[in-house]
C-alpha cells in the first residue's frame, strides 16, 4: 500500500483508541505521541506534525461529540479530519480532450508518467496524442515511443529538430482534431534559466489547459520547494507525485506540496502503466486509516477491459454453471485490477488485517493457475470433469508446472464451485421458508 508504514502506525493508533477502556487524559496523551511519531517517521515537517496533534488534543478536550456518537468514535473522526486537512482539497480534473504540458526535473519519472496519463485518458474513452519534446535526451524519445505503442495512442517526434516549441507546433498540426495532447518536455538537474525559458516557449505554442509538475516522492519535504519554484516560474495547475509506493518520505512530499497551494492531482503507485491514481485526500486518508475506499474499487472494476466476461463469470458462479473458462475470466479481472494487497486496502476494515507475505503468496499461486489455464483445451475449460491423470500430466508439461499444481488448480476450482453452490442452496431454502412461514424470521428448530 502507498505509505504502508505510516498507514500501519496510524491504524495502530485507532486500534488503541478502540481497545481503551475509556477516553481519558492518559489515553489522549498516548495517542498524540503515537501520531507525532508516525508523522515524523513519514518525513512530515516537524512543525506541521506538532500543530496537527495539538489541534487533535484541543478539539478532543473542547468539542462535544454529536448526539449518538461515542467519545471513541468522535476522537477517531477528529484524527481523520486533521490528517485529511494537511493534504489539501479534492481537486477535479477535466477529462475532456485537453492540452497538457508535463514539466519537471531530470529523473523524476516525467516520461513514464506521460505514458501513464495517456493510459488514464484512454481508459476514460478520450483519444490521446503524446509529443516527445525532450530534445536533450534521445533515450526519452525512444522510451515515450515504446510507451505510446503499449497504450495504443498517437505519437509525434522529430529527431532532427532541436527546438522543442517547433516540435510541439508540428505535432498540433499533424494530430487529428479532438485529441487530448500531452507534451513531454526536457528536465534538468536543477531549476535554471534555460529550463524555464524553454518551458515558456513551449507553453506559448501549446497554450495548455493543464501544466502538471512531476515530482519524485523520495524528495520528501524538498518536493514542496521544487513545486513552489515551478509555480512561480511557469504557473502550475497540478502536481503528480511519482514512486509513492516505495518512498519512506512520501508523507513529507504530500504534505509539503499541499502546503504550497499547488494541487496534487495524481499519484504514481507502482511501475505499471495502470498504476496512476487520481489523488483525492478524502479517499486517500480513508485507505490510510483502514476505512476502505469502495469508490476506487468500483471504478477499477468499471475500467476492466473485459468487464462483460467478469460479470458473466460471476453469474455462472452463482447459478451453478461455473466452469474453468469462467475461472480464467475471474483471474484475468483480478490481475487487471492490481495487486491483492492494494485491493484489500480499499475494503473497509480489511486493510488493517492484510498479511503482505500471505497476499503475495496467494497472488503468485493464482498467477501459476492462470498459466495452467492457458494450456487447457476449449473442451477442458468448458468440461473440467474430463480432466483425468493423463490430461493432468499433459497440461503440466504444456504449462511448465508440476502435476501437483494442476491438481491444486482443480481442487481450488471445485472448492469455489461447491461454496457457491452452498450459497445458492441456502438462498433457495430461505425463499422456500419465507413462502411457507412468511417473510419474517425462520422458525426455530
Amino acid at each position: 500500500m502507498v505509505l504502508d508504514s505510516l498507514g500501519k502506525s496510524l491504524r495502530g493508533v485507532l486500534q488503541k483508541i478502540a481497545r481503551g477502556s475509556t477516553v481519558d487524559e492518559a489515553l489522549l496523551n498516548e495517542v498524540v505521541r503515537d501520531i507525532q511519531r508516525a508523522l515524523l517517521q513519514a518525513d512530515v515537517n516537524v512543525q506541521l506534525a506538532l500543530s496537527l496533534t495539538e489541534r487533535v488534543r484541543r478539539r478532543a478536550k473542547e468539542e462535544k461529540p454529536p448526539a449518538g456518537a461515542s467519545l471513541r468514535d468522535f476522537l477517531i473522526r477528529i484524527i481523520y479530519e486533521e490528517i485529511r486537512g494537511i493534504l489539501g482539497k479534492d481537486q477535479p480534473f477535466d477529462l475532456r480532450p485537453r492540452k497538457v504540458l508535463m514539466a519537471g526535473l531530470f529523473g523524476q519519472g516525467k516520461t513514464t508518467t506521460t505514458g501513464k496519463l495517456a493510459r488514464f485518458f484512454q481508459k476514460k474513452g478520450v483519444r490521446v496524442g503524446v509529443v516527445a519534446a525532450d530534445v536533450h535526451r534521445p533515450a526519452a524519445i525512444d522510451q515515450l515511443e515504446q510507451l505510446s505503442k503499449k497504450v495504443g495512442c498517437e505519437f509525434y517526434a522529430n529527431r532532427n529538430e532541436q527546438r522543442a516549441e517547433v516540435i510541439v507546433r508540428e505535432a498540433l498540426a499533424a494530430f487529428p482534431p479532438h485529441l487530448a495532447v500531452i507534451v513531454d518536455t526536457a528536465g534538468r538537474s536543477g531549476i535554471d534559466t534555460d529550463l524555464i525559458e524553454e518551458l515558456k516557449r513551449v507553453r506559448a505554442v501549446l497554450q495548455p489547459d493543464e501544466t502538471l509538475l512531476v515530482l519524485d516522492a523520495a524528495m520528501g519535504q524538498a518536493a514542496g520547494r521544487s513545486a513552489e519554484a515551478f509555480q512561480k516560474a511557469v504557473g502550475l495547475t497540478g502536481v503528480i507525485l511519482t514512486k509513492l509506493d516505495g518512498s519512506a518520505k512520501g508523507g513529507g512530499a504530500l504534505s509539503a506540496v499541499a502546503a504550497t497551494g499547488a494541487p496534487i492531482v495524481f499519484i504514481g503507485t507502482g511501475e505499471h502503466l495502470d498504476e496512476l491514481e487520481r489523488f483525492e485526500p478524502t479517499r486517500f486518508v480513508s485507505r490510510l486509516l483502514g476505512m476502505g475506499d469502495l469508490r476506487t474499487l468500483l471504478e477499477r472494476f468499471e475500467n476492466l477491459s473485459n468487464k462483460e466476461a467478469a460479470e458473466e463469470a460471476a453469474k455462472h458462479l452463482m447459478s451453478g454453471r461455473f466452469t474453468l473458462r469462467d475461472m480464467r475470466a475471474q483471474l484475468d479481472s483480478l490481475g487487471e485490477m492490481g495487486p491483492f494487497s492494494k485491493l484489500m486496502t480499499m475494503i473497509p476494515g480489511a486493510g488493517a488485517k492484510v498479511d503482505e507475505a500471505k497476499m503475495d503468496e496467494t497472488q503468485a499461486r493464482l498467477k501459476r493457475f492462470r498459466t495452467i489455464l492457458d494450456s487447457l483445451t476449449g473442451e477442458e475449460l468448458d468440461t473440467p470433469q474430463i480432466i483425468k491423470s493423463d490430461r493432468v500430466h499433459r497440461i503440466a508439461r504444456g504449462s511448465g508446472q508440476r502435476p501437483q499444481e494442476v491438481r491444486g488448480l482443480l481442487k481450488h476450482y471445485e472448492t469455489t464451485r461447491k461454496a457457491a453452490h452452498g450459497i445458492v442452496s441456502n438462498r433457495r431454502l430461505r425463499r422456500q421458508l419465507e413462502k411457507q412461514f412468511g417473510s419474517g424470521e425462520a422458525p426455530e428448530e
